[in-house]
């Protein structure tokens, strides 16, 4: 006799299976079905399970009960979200994947084939909300080859945010253009620079003069500040040679190297795991922002620490491209910086129309593990590109020292100029407890008159 629900695929919960042979998605579905009063849903995640495994939609004789004991998905949890739609059904669902369907060839293609594949085809909407990846799976990884201690450790910089100068704009200039700017902001203390991720090889600046230009400034501000900077080379290009290009700038002096997510999280694998490749990776994510609504950012900042990314564009409250809750920005972080078997943290950057204004509530959400970006934030200060940078460090200073900004900037003029120009920010708070706000002695006026 056929069941409705494959005993195979449903009778498992998280304490059913060995967790180190299993990925475990967690996902939202919503279904809508207009034309019908009766809506079986767990119909449809067993379909959603099974094509992300094993089956089509229908059984063949080669489709055993061996077979489907050892590969076949299992729904591991099912949790109804009530809905006031009608004809619709949502619910958190928990499919665990099991790792011998790789056990000769451990890949990224296959496994996102599996957890985001034709999965996304069923129900009317779906978002991929979490990935849990068992120790055996991470143990064939290698992981971030410096990750957050490995790059202080490169710079000598320990117990503070880091400034990275985002060179502007994104195309156009002429290497020593480039390395005029970078010189500038190095001598104002900027710890990183790196290339737009648009910036490609152009007629006018083909990546070796830009690289051997830009490091020739960097050397020439380190004489005179004593600072180190890392320079991030853009070398995002076809598969077959980014890593010859990466190896190439390495040999060159390059001292990091930028990949944009569009190439893919294999490659950013492949690059990272090159013994060749000594120099810390910061993953751009522009392209993966398309896929935000279906897939949460925290799964791709797993994904791409398992891949080995040093660094790694983060999305925050501040940012001039909205792509997550505050919640799931918060999340993001902790996800990045947050034990994870051998794996080295990955540093946080949150980006995207930074100015130092913003410092006070960046380290009050995110501590001092992150490198905090800036384009437009530094480069337009009015008093120059020297000065932007020298706003931010005097920000981060007098943070940590817990002096207020309007006050620290009292004998700072680049500062001064940076908050007038751009304002200050405070993170909004919930008052949460008692009855109301001006219960809250958080909150509530002192009456102290």
């Amino acid at each position: 006799m056929k069941r409705i629900f494959d005993p195979d695929m449903f009778d498992f919960q998280w304490e059913s299976i060995n967790h180190d042979r299993y990925i475990v998605a967690t996902y939202f579905i919503e279904d809508t079905l207009e034309d019908q009063d009766w809506i079986e849903h767990l119909g449809q995640v067993q379909r959603m399970a099974l094509e992300g495994s094993t089956s089509s939609w229908m059984r063949v004789r080669e489709d055993s009960g061996a077979v489907r004991e050892k590969l076949t998905s299992k729904v591991l949890g099912y949790f109804e979200v009530p809905t006031e739609k009608p004809h619709t059904k949502t619910a958190v669902v928990q499919i665990g994947f099991p790792i011998d369907a790789w056990d000769i060839n451990l890949n990224i293609p296959m496994m996102l084939l599996t957890i985001a594949g034709n999965c996304f085809a069923f129900p009317t909407k779906i978002r991929l909300l979490d990935v849990f990846f068992p120790k055996e799976l991470v143990a064939r990884f290698q992981g971030p080859k410096y990750g957050i201690q490995g790059i202080r450790e490169k710079l000598n910089v320990h117990g503070r945010p880091l400034v990275l100068h985002i060179i502007k704009p994104k195309m156009g200039m002429t290497p020593e253009e480039t390395a005029n700017q970078v010189y500038q902001t190095a001598l104002g203390g900027a710890d990183i620079c790196k290339d737009d991720e648009m910036l490609s090889d152009l007629s006018n600046s083909p990546w070796e003069k830009r690289l051997e230009a830009v490091l020739k400034a960097i050397e020439k501000a380190e004489r005179e500040t004593g600072q180190k900077m890392l320079y991030m080379l853009s070398i995002t290009d076809e598969v077959n040679r980014i890593n010859e290009k990466a190896r190439k700038a390495v040999a060159m002096g390059a001292t990091g190297l930028l990949l944009a997510y569009s190439a893919g999280p294999s490659a950013l694998r492949l690059l990272t795991e090159d013994p060749e490749v000594k120099a810390p990776v910061l993953l751009h994510v522009s392209h993966m922002v398309s896929q935000i609504p279906m897939i949460s950012f925290p799964v791709f900042s797993k994904l791409c620490r398992l891949c080995g990314a040093d660094m790694m564009l983060s999305p925050c409250i501040w940012t001039s491209i909205p792509m997550v809750s505050p919640e799931e920005a918060a999340r993001n972080y902790q996800v990045m910086v947050a034990p994870m078997y051998h794996i080295k943290p990955t540093f946080p950057m949150p980006c995207a129309g930074m100015y130092p204004g913003l410092i006070p509530a960046l380290m009050e959400e995110f501590g001092i593990d992150q490198v905090i970006p800036a384009g437009g934030g530094m480069l337009g200060h009015k008093m120059g590109y020297t000065a932007g940078a020298k706003a931010w460090r005097q920000a981060i200073d007098a943070t940590l020292n817990d002096v207020p900004l309007v006050e620290a900037a009292k004998d700072k003029p680049e500062l001064k100029a940076a908050i007038e120009q751009w304002g200050i920010r405070k993170r909004p708070q919930t008052a949460w407890g008692y009855m109301g706000k001006n219960f809250n002695p958080c909150f509530a006026d002192k009456n102290l008159e």
